[in-house]
């Protein structure tokens, strides 16, 4: 197995790199876990994720949370934990920079496998 260089990652250089919304990158990984980072602006869809839970921390701008029963807004350096089967929808009105930390095996649009948003290979910044 390739060793990884032991160096820091700097968030804002990242998210300088993305020019798109809803197509998350692996800034790093650890024990099975992807650390992803990704620009929302609009409406994504409803999905779940049968196996994995969520995790969704606001690095800057904001965006709504969209669950059946609430709406959960989120800040910067705040998160949110999305429990597996737990159906939901994130929405962002104006650009969110959104860090995610999740199962490697995690697609973005959980049970829609056939979204033209569905990632199935994600970039590496």
């Amino acid at each position: 197995m390739e060793k990884q260089p032991i160096d820091k990652v700097v968030l804002a250089e990242k998210f300088d790199q993305i020019h798109d919304h809803w197509n998350p990158r692996v800034a790093g990984e650890l024990n099975g876990q992807q650390v992803k980072l990704a620009k929302f602006r609009g409406p994504f869809e409803w999905h779940h994720h049968e196996h994995e839970d969520e995790f969704f921390m606001v690095i800057k701008g904001k965006f709504e949370m969209h669950l059946r029963d609430k709406v959960v807004t989120l800040q910067p350096g705040e998160f949110l934990i999305v429990p597996r089967g737990v159906e939901h929808r994130p929405v962002a009105n104006e650009e969110a920079e959104v860090l995610m930390f999740e199962p490697a095996s995690t697609v973005n649009t959980g049970n829609l496998q056939n979204s033209e948003r569905t990632r199935t290979t994600l970039e590496r910044l």
